[in-house]
Formats: structure tokens, C-alpha cells, sequence
């Protein structure tokens, strides 16, 4: 493994404890922000581009315009969360 490599891996090790303290104190919103931080993070580690994560974005955007879940009572009852756009 590279000496970048391990770097990241340990920067990532750090990042991943600092939301999990963060969640315990009820600090949703910044575990939030963080976990697209570790998201960039995993993304250096495995090689994948923006480009990627876009086409990524796209198809999941589709996906789920073009087949609706059938309603639920559950789902009704609890807010819908908005969908994630990365924008560059």
C-alpha cells in the first residue's frame, strides 16, 4: 500500500469516528456534512471520479422517476428526505 494510500485510509478511520461521536450527541445535521466528506474520501480511495458519481446520480434519478414505489402508510407519515445533487 502506498504511503498516500495509507493516509487516506487513516484520514478515513478518523472521519468515520468523528460522525459516529458526532451522531451520539445528537449533532445530525454536521454527521451529515461529514459523511459527504467521507463519501469524497472513500471515492479517492477506490478511483472513482466525479464524472462516475454523476453518471451514477443520473441513473438513480431515472430509476426512480420511471418506477414510483406504491404509497405506504409508513411512507406517508414520514417526510420525504431531498434527493442528494452533486453539482460541480
Amino acid at each position: 500500500m502506498s504511503h498516500s494510500v495509507e493516509q487516506l485510509q487513516s484520514v478515513l478511520e478518523t472521519l468515520e469516528e468523528c460522525r459516529k461521536v458526532l451522531n451520539e450527541s445528537n449533532s445530525r445535521e454536521s454527521a451529515e456534512l461529514l459523511s459527504i466528506v467521507i463519501l469524497d474520501v472513500r471515492m479517492r480511495l477506490k478511483g472513482i471520479d466525479d464524472a462516475d458519481l454523476k453518471a451514477l446520480c443520473d441513473e438513480m434519478l431515472r430509476s426512480a422517476a420511471s418506477e414510483p414505489p406504491p404509497p405506504s402508510k409508513q411512507t406517508q407519515d414520514q417526510p420525504r428526505r431531498p434527493l442528494l445533487r452533486v453539482v460541480k
